[in-house]
Order: C-alpha cells, then sequence, then structure tokens
C-alpha cells in the first residue's frame, strides 16, 4: 500500500494490537479470550505492518521465520500437556503452582503455558499464511 498516512500510522497500531492481543491472551480464563484469539489480533497487527511496510521489512521485524513460532509454540503445548504424566494424571489436567513473593503469591499452571503456545501457533501460522500472501501480490503485475 502506497499511503503516507497508513505507513506512518502502521508501526503505532501494530504496538497497541500487540499489547492488545498479550491483554487479551493473560484475561482468557477468566473472561472471554485466551491464546486462539490473542493470536489472531497478533497476526492481524503483523499483517497490517506488512501491508504498509512491505513483507521484507515484517519479516525482520519478526526475527525469526514465522513456522519456526508456530514450531516452539506447538512444543510448548505438548510439553504443558506432558507435565500432568509425571503426577499420574490424564493428559492435559492442569496443574497449578504457587510462589510466594513477600506479601503476593505468584500462580503459574499449565492451562496458561497452554494457551501460550497456542498463541505462538497462531502467531506463527497466520503471519506465514499472510506474509506469504503480500509476496504474492506484490509479484502479479
Amino acid at each position: 500500500m502506497n499511503s503516507l498516512i497508513f505507513r506512518t500510522v502502521a508501526p503505532f497500531l501494530t504496538a497497541v494490537m500487540l499489547a492488545f492481543s498479550i491483554f487479551v491472551l493473560l484475561r482468557g480464563h477468566n473472561e472471554p479470550g485466551g491464546g486462539f484469539i490473542g493470536g489472531l489480533i497478533a497476526a492481524s497487527a503483523l499483517a497490517i505492518y506488512g501491508m504498509a511496510l512491505g513483507p521484507d521489512v515484517a519479516r525482520k521485524a519478526l526475527r525469526v521465520h514465522p513456522l519456526v513460532i508456530a514450531a516452539a509454540g506447538l512444543l510448548i503445548a505438548i510439553l504443558s500437556g506432558m507435565m500432568s504424566l509425571a503426577y499420574d494424571v490424564p493428559f492435559l489436567t492442569g496443574l497449578w503452582a504457587e510462589f510466594n513473593m513477600g506479601r503476593d503469591v505468584l500462580t503459574l499452571s499449565t492451562p496458561m503455558l497452554f494457551d501460550f503456545g497456542v498463541y505462538l501457533v497462531v502467531v506463527g501460522a497466520v503471519a506465514s499464511m499472510v506474509l506469504g500472501l503480500e509476496d504474492n501480490e506484490e509479484e502479479s503485475p
């Protein structure tokens, strides 16, 4: 796209959308949201960035190939499910750990780890498709 306004606004819009995608990811267990919709928002942000500045610039901003991101997310999601097998409970059974940090308690869970894996799978897969389509669009006359 060859609009000066779009090229100027796209980096700011991308940053806001990425921050919102993290918010949606983290609130996904208690309210609507989670890894899938958060990943779609993040991939949409990358698509906007790619449309404004070109898919090569968007790939450089990622620093890692999108399919590597998807593979890492799949590995994280599988490992989060396998953690339950160590406690002799069915695959993908949720486990929680609490850590005392002074006055506060930090609670970590395998469902959150699974959601993060799904987030990375969606970001990687959708970004790979969108950036590939943008490459094809630039090549056509």
